[in-house]
């Protein structure tokens, strides 16, 4: 290929609305531009690299087995709403584009796939011997992202690879996952992508068990928290670690304080010489389900502590998800929340774990009770100082009685940086930010059973399928591999997903020997079998070599002066060596090193 005819439009500065140095390089390179708000052109380069992605993820998936197939971007709402999930991707989080057709039949445009597939093997897996069944799909999603941003990493239309196994028995199902898992991390070493595998939670998506992979760099969304000796690492969504001992609050009788204007943990301990683990406080929110039903919940957490509120919407969903559908939203109550419900207002900044249900009777939407859970931090205390539920007013050495019973004690604190590890308290967990690219499920049987599912077992009896589900963000890896792979220049590909390995450059179009030694190492090359780029343009050598370096071909070739004698440079993009050497050396001394790039022999382990 040559520069002259790839549309190259490159750009000398960052488009404003790039934030990050992944998006700014790409839009700089012109691998993409924006069509509107989360919409992005792939452009030639950028299609080039993602053909490479995917079929590095077909190579791996069909080496264990799997089969590929396409599934239909659009989806009858009626599965979604068998499955329970119609509400929850439309009115609550509302990611998925939906739109009404005119024999007023609901559709969605797919964010994922669980659904069609589940519903497929319905209709074409009916025994154990047909099974395990492993499809997999490379597809354009869409998520109606409220703000989009980071370019290709959170983008409303994106290119992903989704999976669905299933099988006769959990056993079997974990059997896959592992063998999936073992997919994933050759996949992404092949790609050039230092990954970290990560314990996750399961989300909208549900399942008893799920793992991320994380490519680490400083741009990252995800808070990954890890051990010093790598037997350790979770998404802070999931994280677990033993929070730091409390001090003590002195022995004494239970009395109320004059707290006036203190409403806030730091107040109350600049005011009282109160530590925060000694407080308890007392969080109002609530629960809006698909059933239409708002749930008001009390959760208490020690005073020192944050709420996770994933770990809080699962233990939520658990307890009244069979009962009321999804969960839509959790949310703080308000005073005007209070006053829409005709109820009296409440002593916002002291609240106590025993506000009483009474306070809701009358309420015109909400259920008249509370659910009260409770962190392990807050329910392990022996006596506490908490709101005493009047205005400007805090109890000390409050108990945990049968006047102010105990909540059920569920782990709903976020684990921090620095905390103790549960499988070693001498060690402490370490922070590093990370870009998900990947994220396997064991599902279970929750769609099966949904969609009724089911096969005839070995021994005749009728049972729901298991199942497993395991993503990859094809367009979102391409990203994450710039922001890993760059420098001050630009975009430093890995060989194995790189446009193209190898670009000639003439550093003068008006000098013949020049151009006519670039034109026989172009052949040369492409005969060869590598996928060269000729550099034609009759532009400055300057420009041409920023340009080299900005869009990141892994070697480049360059035919200068020493084309009198024979002689070119040969630099690597990544690092930056250079040297001079005849140009019948050439292919001798790129070839051995393009072939190691595309099998990923110089890329770094996956942990």
């Amino acid at each position: 290929m040559r520069v002259s005819r790839l549309m190259l439009v490159t750009l000398r500065d960052d488009p404003a609305e790039a934030e990050i140095v992944s998006h700014k390089l790409l839009l700089r390179a012109g691998y993409i531009r924006r069509i509107a708000s989360g919409i992005y052109a792939y452009l030639p380069l950028l299609w080039r690299v993602l053909r490479k992605v995917s079929a590095i993820v077909r190579e791996e998936l069909d080496a264990t087995g799997a089969l590929e197939t396409l599934l239909p971007q659009l989806q009858p709402a009626d599965l979604w709403e068998r499955s329970g999930r119609w509400a929850g991707y439309t009115a609550g989080e509302g990611i998925m584009f939906h739109l009404e057709d005119r024999q007023g039949r609901e559709l969605g445009l797919g964010p994922t796939h669980e659904e069609v597939i589940t519903a497929l093997a319905a209709e074409l897996l009916r025994s154990y011997r047909q099974l395990p069944v492993n499809l997999y799909q490379i597809q354009t999603k869409f998520r109606d992202e409220i703000r989009p941003r980071f370019g290709l990493m959170r983008g409303r239309e994106f290119i992903m690879k989704d999976a669905y196994s299933f099988h006769a028995s959990e056993a079997c199902l974990k059997d896959t996952y592992a063998v999936m898992d073992q997919a994933y991390r050759r996949i992404f070493n092949r790609c050039g992508l230092r990954t970290v595998a990560v314990e996750a939670d399961s989300g909208a998506i549900g399942g008893s068990a799920s793992q991320e992979f994380m490519v680490t760099a400083e741009a990252g969304e995800d808070l990954i928290l890890t051990s010093p000796d790598g037997r350790y690492a979770a998404n802070q969504e999931r994280a677990v670690s033993l929070a730091p001992e409390p001090v003590a609050l002195a022995d004494q009788p239970c009395h109320d304080l004059s707290t006036p204007g203190q409403t806030t943990i730091e107040q109350l301990c600049s005011g009282h010489g109160f530590d925060p683990s000694q407080i308890v406080k007392v969080l109002l929110l609530l629960a809006r389900f698909a059933d239409g039903a708002d749930q008001p919940l009390i959760v208490s957490l020690r005073g020192d502590q944050q709420l996770n509120e994933v770990k809080l919407a699962n233990a939520v969903q658990a307890r009244l998800g069979a009962e009321r559908g999804s969960l839509l939203e959790l949310a703080p109550i308000t005073a005007d929340q209070l006053e829409r419900q005709g109820l009296e207002p409440l002593p916002f900044g002291s609240l106590g774990p025993d506000l009483s249900d009474a306070l809701l009777s009358g309420a015109r939407d909400w259920t008249p009770r509370f659910l009260r859970l409770a962190d392990g931090t807050a329910a392990s205390l022996e006596r506490f100082v908490c709101g005493a539920n009047r205005l400007d007013t805090h109890r000390v050495g409050a108990r945990w009685d049968p006047s102010n019973p105990c909540p059920e004690s569920l782990d709903l604190r976020a684990a921090q940086p620095g905390d103790r590890c549960h499988h070693d308290p001498s060690q402490h967990l370490e922070a590093a930010r990370g870009i998900e690219v990947g994220h396997i499920f064991q599902l279970g049987r929750k769609y099966s059973e949904a969609l009724e599912a089911r096969f005839t077992t070995e021994s005749g009896a009728d049972e729901a399928l298991w199942m497993g589900c395991y993503g990859i963000g094809v367009s979102r890896l391409a990203q994450a591999a710039v922001e890993q792979n760059h420098d001050r220049n630009g975009i430093c590909w890995p060989v194995s997903i790189a446009p193209f390995e190898v670009i000639v450059v003439v550093a003068s179009s008006q000098d013949s020997q020049q151009v006519e030694l670039a034109e026989r190492l172009y052949g040369e090359l492409q005969q060869a079998g590598l996928e060269v780029l000729l550099d034609d343009r009759n532009e400055r050598a300057g420009v041409k070599f920023k340009d080299a370096d900005l869009i990141g071909i892994p070697w480049r070739v360059v035919v200068g002066r020493g084309a009198t004698d024979g002689q070119v440079e040969l630099v690597e993009r990544a690092g930056g060596s250079k040297r001079d050497l005849s140009a019948d050396e050439l292919l001798a001394a790129l070839l051995p090193q393009i072939q190691a790039g595309r099998q990923g022999l110089n890329n770094p382990a996956q942990s």
